[in-house]
C-alpha cells in the first residue's frame, strides 16, 4: 500500500507486478512459469504476458554467462526518490542523497526494455530519463542451446494498451569457432514478426551480433504495415589500455516497422495512464506520450568507462532516438569523472537530457566531495561507541547547479555505528540562491527482525518528518519467523536454542529467541556458504559445525539446519574406582545421546551443551570390565560460567 500527502490527500494503492507458479526443470536448463511473467529479451523486445512460458534460465549457468544490465546513473539536488520502472513496472526504488549517483546492482536481470529513470526531490518535484537497455552480444558457449517458448496474453498496466493474444519463441545456439546463431518468431491476429541474427567472438577485438526483424503489423487505425530493423551490438574491454566499451549499439528501422507493443494500444496517439490510477486526475510527463505516426527510425546508444592510471577514471553514456515524420529526438548524454587526492574522493559529472516532447534541454552540473572524517577524528585513539574499528564516518560536499541557473550546496556527515555496523546515519544542511536552506537527517536500520527507517527535512516551504518499517514474514513447520524484506530465494537458518547468534555476511541478521533467522537474496542454482559467528554465542551454546553449504533453486526457501548444543560447558575429570584417571582415548555418551566425545590426558573430558545432572557412560574396550557409568551433578552457578570444572567418579 502507497500513502501519500503531497497535494494534502493521501492514496492507497496495490501495484501487482507479477503472480506466477514456476517449476524448476533441472535436465533442460529451464524453468517452466504459469501466470504473470515477462518474456526473455534476447531476440525481442521483452514483453509482459499471463500464460505459460518454458525457457532456459542464465542462473544455471556460470556467473559469466548470465545477462546484462545497465548502470543507472544521475543527478538528485536533494535527498531524492529513485524510482526505475520497466515496461509500465516499478523494479526498483530507493533513497540517495544529493549529488550525483549511480544504482549498479539491478544485475542480473533477465528481462528488458528501455528503463525509465524518475528522480522525486524533496519538494516533490520530478525529473524523468530513459536509460536505454540492450542486451550484449548473445554469444553462447560452443554447443549451448538456449530457447524460450512463450503462449498467452499480453499484459500492460496502462489503459491505452488492449490484451491481444500471442506466441513468441526464440532460439540461440553457440556453434564452433566462437560463432552464435539465434532467431525467433511473433505472432499475433494483427501482428507477424520473424528475426535472425548471428554473433562473434572476435576475440582481442571484442564481441559483436547483428540481427534483422522482418514486421507486418495493424495499427489502431486499421492501416497495415510492413518494415524492417537492423540491430547492431558490441562490447569489448581494452584491459591494457584502462578502457571499458560496457555497451556500443544502433538500431535502424524503415518507415513501416512496428512492435508487438505498438498493435496493442487501442488508439494512435495520447498518453499513458496506469491502470490502478481509476479516476484519480493524472498530469502526465513527456515520457508518457505516444504518437504511432512517428516510428522509430535510428537509435545509438554507448557507455565507455577509461580508467586514468592511478589519477581515477572518466565515463561517458548516452543514447539518441531519432523518428520518422519528424526531426526531433530524444537525447540522454552523462559525462563525468572520478578521481581522489590523497584520502578526498571527488565526481564532477554534467548531464544533458532532451525529449522529442520537451521545449528544451536539461543541463545538469555537479561536484561531490567526500572524505574519511572519522579517521581524521579519531585516527591514533581510542575507538568510541559510536565510531569502532568498523564503523564508518565521512564528511560530504555537493554542488548542483541546473540550466534554470540555480545553484544548490549542500555539506553533511554520514557513516555506521553500532558494533554490527547495522545503523547508518546522515545529516546534511544546504542552502541554493533560490530555495535559500534546506537540511534532513535521515537514520536506517538493519534487524534480525526486519528494518526501519526514520528521517526529517526541510526548506523554507516544508517540514517532514518520515518513518518506516519493511520486513520479511516466513511461516515454516517449526512456526514463524521474522526477517528482513525477503528476495526471491532464500535461506531458513535453524539453530534451536542458539539466541542472537550474529549470522556473517549478513549485515544485521541474528537468531531469534528460539535460534531461528531468516538471510534473504540467496544466489540460486550456486553454492551459498551459511556461517554462524561463534564469537556471538551465549556461554551455554556451542555447535558441532558452524558452517553449512546450500545450493538453492530459483524462488525456493532452503533449511540450513545446525547441530546445537545448549546448557553448560564443562572440562570433567573422569575417575575410576581406583581413584585412577579412565585410560586415555576413552569414548564418552550421554545417556540422552546427544552428543559425546574423547577422553584426554589425566582422565579429561570437554563437553557442551550438558544439563545440570546427567549420566555419561565411559568404554576403552570390549568388555564389560572396559566400561563404566558415571553420574554428575553441577552447581547452578556453572550455567554463567565459560567453562566449569567437576570431578567424577565412574563405577
Amino acid at each position: 500500500m502507497i500513502y501519500s500527502n503531497g497535494h494534502g490527500r493521501s492514496t492507497n494503492e496495490w501495484q501487482n507486478i507479477s503472480t506466477y507458479a514456476q517449476r524448476t526443470i533441472a535436465p533442460l536448463k529451464s524453468e517452466l512459469t504459469l501466470g504473470d511473467s515477462s518474456t526473455p529479451s534476447d531476440v525481442f523486445n521483452s514483453l509482459g504476458f499471463r500464460g505459460a512460458q518454458l525457457a532456459s534460465d542464465d542462473n544455471m549457468l556460470a556467473d559469466s554467462l548470465r545477462g546484462f544490465a545497465p548502470t543507472v546513473r544521475g543527478i538528485a539536488n536533494s535527498n531524492a526518490k529513485i524510482t526505475i520502472k520497466q515496461n509500465g513496472y516499478v523494479i526498483y526504488q530507493t533513497y540517495v542523497a544529493p549529488g550525483p549517483f549511480e544504482i549498479s546492482d539491478l544485475y542480473p536481470t533477465s528481462s528488458s526494455g528501455d528503463l525509465k529513470v524518475t528522480v522525486t526531490e524533496a519538494d516533490s518535484s520530478e525529473n524523468t530519463f530513459t536509460v536505454a537497455y540492450s542486451g550484449v552480444p548473445v554469444l553462447q558457449r560452443e554447443g549451448r542451446v538456449k530457447y524460450a517458448l512463450t503462449v498467452g496474453q499480453y499484459r500492460s498496466n496502462t489503459m491505452e494498451q488492449g490484451k491481444p493474444g500471442f506466441g513468441q519463441g526464440t532460439v540461440i545456439w553457440g556453434g564452433p569457432h566462437g560463432i552464435t546463431l539465434y532467431g525467433g518468431s511473433q505472432l499475433a491476429n494483427n501482428y507477424t514478426a520473424f528475426a535472425v541474427g548471428s554473433g562473434v567472438n572476435l576475440g582481442t577485438w571484442g564481441a559483436v551480433s547483428a540481427d534483422l526483424t522482418q514486421a507486418n503489423s495493424v495499427l489502431a487505425d486499421d492501416s497495415r504495415h510492413q518494415g524492417q530493423s537492423l540491430r547492431f551490438l558490441y562490447a569489448k574491454s581494452l584491459n591494457q589500455l584502462g578502457t571499458n566499451f560496457q555497451l556500443l549499439g544502433h538500431r535502424f528501422s524503415t518507415q513501416g516497422f512496428y512492435t508487438l507493443d505498438d498493435t496493442s494500444y487501442r488508439q494512435m496517439s495520447g498518453y499513458k495512464v496506469d491502470a490502478q490510477d481509476g479516476p484519480v486526475e493524472v498530469k502526465p510527463t513527456y515520457q508518457d506520450y505516444f504518437n504511432l505516426n512517428y516510428t522509430r527510425k535510428g537509435y545509438t546508444q554507448v557507455s565507455v568507462t577509461q580508467q586514468l592510471g592511478n589519477k581515477g577514471s572518466v565515463f561517458l553514456s548516452g543514447s539518441r532516438q531519432s523518428y520518422w515524420n519528424s526531426d526531433k529526438t530524444d537525447d540522454l548524454w552523462q559525462l563525468g569523472y572520478s578521481g581522489f587526492w590523497r584520502d578526498i574522493n571527488y565526481n564532477v559529472t554534467y548531464s544533458y537530457n532532451k525529449s522529442a516532447n520537451m521545449g528544451g534541454a536539461d543541463n545538469q552540473l555537479s561536484l561531490n566531495l567526500s572524505f574519511p572524517l572519522g579517521d581524521w577524528l579519531f585516527k591514533g585513539g581510542k575507538s568510541t561507541d559510536i565510531t569502532s574499528s568498523r564503523n564508518t564516518m565521512y564528511g560530504t560536499y555537493s554542488a548542483n547547479t541546473d540550466t534554470h541557473g540555480q545553484m544548490t550546496q549542500r555539506a553533511g556527515v554520514s557513516g555506521t555505528a553500532t558494533a554490527d555496523n547495522n545503523l547508518n546515519y546522515s545529516v546534511q544542511q544546504g542552502y541554493g540562491d533560490q530555495g535559500g536552506a534546506s537540511g534532513s537527517a535521515n537514520l536506517r536500520y538493519q534487524g534480525g527482525y526486519g528494518n526501519g527507517s526514520a528521517g526529517y527535512s526541510y526548506n523554507r516551504n516544508y517540514q517532514q518528518v518520515t518513518v518506516g518499517l519493511s520486513g520479511g514474514l516466513v511461516g515454516h513447520a517449526d512456526g514463524v519467523t521474522f526477517s528482513q524484506p525477503l528476495g526471491d530465494t532464500n535461506v531458513l537458518i535453524k539453530a534451536p536454542g542458539a539466541t542472537g547468534v550474529k549470522i556473517e555476511n549478513a549485515t544485521g541478521v541474528r537468531t531469534d529467541w528460539r535460534g531461528y533467522a531468516v538471510m534473504p537474496y540467496a544466489t540460486t542454482y550456486h553454492t551459498n556458504r551459511i556461517a554462524l559467528d561463534t564469537t556471538s554465542l551465549k556461554d551455554n551454546a556451542d555447535l558441532d559445525e558452524p558452517v553449512m553449504n546450500v545450493v538453492p533453486t530459483r524462488g525456493a526457501l532452503v533449511r540450513a539446519e545446525f547441530i546445537t548444543r545448549v546448557g553448560v560447558r564443562a572440562l570433567v575429570t573422569l575417575l575410576q574406582t581406583n581413584g585412577q584417571p579412565v585410560p586415555f582415548g576413552s569414548t564418552v555418551e550421554r545417556q540422552d545421546g546427544k552428543g559425546g566425545s574423547i577422553v584426554g590426558e589425566n582422565g579429561q573430558v570437554y563437553l557442551a551443551g550438558l544439563p545440570l545432572t546427567g549420566d555419561l557412560s565411559v568404554s576403552w574396550g570390549p568388555g564389560t570390565r572396559q566400561a563404566c557409568h558415571a553420574r554428575y551433578q553441577l552447581p547452578k552457578s556453572s550455567e554463567g560460567n565459560v567453562v566449569s570444572y567437576a570431578k567424577v567418579e565412574c563405577q
